[in-house]
C-alpha cells in the first residue's frame, strides 16, 4: 500500500517479499499492488525501480493506453471517461513494465502509472486514497518538498490536495472499484 522507503533500500524483507510475490504469481494468486507495493511487484518480476524525473505529490491526470488488457481491465468505466482520471500520487520513484506485463495508464510525469499481468496488477498511483489519508500524508509534506525550489508543477501544497476532495475522490473511487472489481474476480476464479 505504500511507504516512505524504496525499494531499492537495503531492508531485510524486501527480497523475501519479493520472492513472495514471485511465489504467488507463478501459483496462479492475484496480487495487487499500490505506490510501494506496485514498484515491488515490478521488482519481483524482473522490472527496475529508478528515480521519477519529476516527483509527483498531489492530484494529478493519467491516461488510459489504447490496448486489449486495458478494455479488459477497464471495462464501461474506459468508455464513460474517455479514459482520463484524476488519481492522487505520492512519489518520487517509479517503476518499469516487466517482462510480459502491459501498461494501462500512463502520464506525460511518470509513463508507467499502471500496468498488468493476467490478474495481477501494479499501480504507482494512490486509487484507494481517503481524506483522511490525504491529511494525515500532508504533516510529511515539508519534508517532502525539501530542495525543491521552486515547487515542480507535478508537486502541490497540502492545501491545493485537500481543495475538491469530496467530488475528486468519488470520481476517482468509481476507478477503483472497476479495478478491484477485476482483481477479485481473478482472486474468485483462484480459489
Amino acid at each position: 500500500m505504500g511507504g516512505p522507503m524504496s525499494v531499492n533500500d537495503p531492508l531485510p524483507w524486501i527480497t523475501p517479499l519479493c520472492a513472495l510475490i514471485r511465489n504467488a504469481v507463478s501459483s496462479g494468486i492475484p496480487v495487487i499492488g499500490h505506490c510501494l507495493g506496485g514498484q515491488l511487484i515490478s521488482r519481483a518480476l524482473g522490472g527496475s525501480i529508478t528515480p521519477s524525473p519529476s516527483k509527483e505529490i498531489g492530484w494529478g491526470t493519467a491516461r488510459a493506453e489504447d490496448n486489449d488488457s486495458t478494455r479488459q481491465w477497464l471495462g464501461d468505466w474506459l468508455f464513460d471517461t474517455g479514459g482520463q482520471a484524476d488519481v492522487f500520487q505520492w512519489h518520487g520513484e517509479m517503476f518499469s513494465i516487466p517482462p510480459g506485463a502491459q501498461r494501462i495508464f500512463t502520464n506525460p510525469f511518470c509513463a508507467n502509472q499502471m500496468f498488468v499481468l493476467g490478474p495481477h496488477l501494479a499501480m504507482q498511483c494512490h486509487v484507494e486514497i481517503s481524506a483522511e489519508m490525504i491529511a494525515a500524508w500532508s504533516t510529511s509534506w515539508p519534508a517532502e518538498v525539501r530542495g525543491l525550489n521552486p515547487l515542480p508543477t507535478t508537486v502541490q501544497t497540502p492545501e491545493m490536495m485537500l481543495a475538491n476532495v469530496p467530488a475528486r475522490l468519488t470520481r476517482m473511487h468509481r476507478l477503483a472499484d472497476q479495478l478491484y472489481s477485476v482483481w477479485i474476480s481473478g482472486v474468485s476464479r483462484s480459489l
